[in-house]
């Protein structure tokens, strides 16, 4: 393996139908010579149908989460990497992108040219994100507190990493915590990031009663997130300017 190469790790729960189509997408981006999915519990055959479209598996017996699926992802690529040279860079993708993970390629460039530390993700797309506004707004706000900087998009979870800034962020937050975590305890420590626009989207979410428990989900990760980090922005939770 030379230098600059990159690992895709793609957390995935019950992704059957699409999961393929990202698995091959995401192996033919430029310098990408490995594609690792974490099956974190799933019901279906989302590691069976990931494998078969040439992806390494690593499976969670039960759902554990993202943050512990991009963990073991990462832990997992870790064996594939050899001592003398160096690691892999780490490129997280959500596993219903499908065809638009062909558009990641602009997340890596940085990171591969040594520009960045870390690249988030900001879909150019008006397909909504996975966030209701007000987690959206509160981890904004809560990184802008924490660090002087607003992110567009703080919850996208498309992000290459190089594994040095990947170690300083461990443990990280839990659940759907990390990317807000991730943000702060980066800028904290002095990596430095960019933000790379990309024309990709992932399935819209829904407003059935799953969509608004996942929601309600969120709002409980980043709130945690933030409150290890800057105990002021739960504290004072109406104060915030969440119409912002």
């Amino acid at each position: 393996m030379s230098s600059g190469e990159t690992a895709v790790i793609i957390p995935a729960v019950n992704e059957v139908d699409r999961i393929a189509t990202t698995v091959r997408t995401a192996a033919a981006l430029p310098g990408v010579d490995l594609v690792m999915v974490v099956d974190d519990g799933s019901a279906d055959q989302t590691g069976r149908v990931a494998r078969a479209a040439g992806a390494r598996i690593v499976r969670h017996s039960r759902n554990r989460g993202k943050a512990a699926a991009m963990e073991t992802g990462a832990e997992a690529v870790r064996l594939f990497d050899e001592a003398d040279v160096t690691p892999r860079h780490l490129l997280f993708l959500d596993a219903d992108l499908g065809e638009t993970a062909s558009a990641a390629a602009p997340l890596i460039e940085p990171v591969r040219a040594g520009e960045a530390d870390m690249t988030i993700a900001v879909f150019t797309t008006r397909i909504k994100l996975g966030g209701h506004g007000l987690v959206v707004r509160l981890s904004k706000e809560g990184i802008r507190r924490a660090t002087g900087f607003e992110p567009r998009q703080p919850l996208n979870g498309q992000r290459c990493l190089t594994r040095a800034a990947f170690e300083a962020a461990r443990p990280l937050a839990h659940g759907f915590g990390v990317e807000t975590a991730l943000t702060i305890d980066l800028l904290r420590k002095g990596y430095r990031i960019a933000e790379v626009e990309v024309d990709m989207s992932h399935r819209a979410t829904g407003t059935d009663w799953r969509a608004q428990l996942h929601r309600a989900k969120q709002l409980r990760d980043v709130a945690r997130a933030l409150a290890t980090r800057d105990p002021l922005v739960t504290q004072n939770l109406d104060k915030l300017r969440l119409t912002r």
